[in-house]
């Protein structure tokens, strides 16, 4: 088996990251919102708790884009 090694810890696009995930679950928002027009009931329920779930994804990504931005203004990025 081979020796290996994990990768170093590199935060330094960890803020860029982040905001390109809090952008593509906003897009899944709008468009699972706009595909409830076709969803019967059960369908159209189980989007809006999905949808509940991307905006408290959301929110923990904001946070990490804060903790984020901290650290690289602090300059241990």
């Amino acid at each position: 088996m081979a020796n290996r090694k994990p990768n170093p810890d590199n935060r330094s696009n960890n803020v860029e990251r982040l905001q390109t995930m809090v952008k593509n679950t906003i897009k899944n928002i709008h468009e699972a919102e706009a595909s409830m027009e076709f969803a019967g009931p059960e369908e159209r329920e189980k989007i809006r708790e999905k949808n509940e779930r991307r905006r408290k994804a959301i929110e923990g990504f904001r946070e990490e884009i804060k903790d984020e931005a901290a650290v690289r203004k602090r300059g241990e990025v």
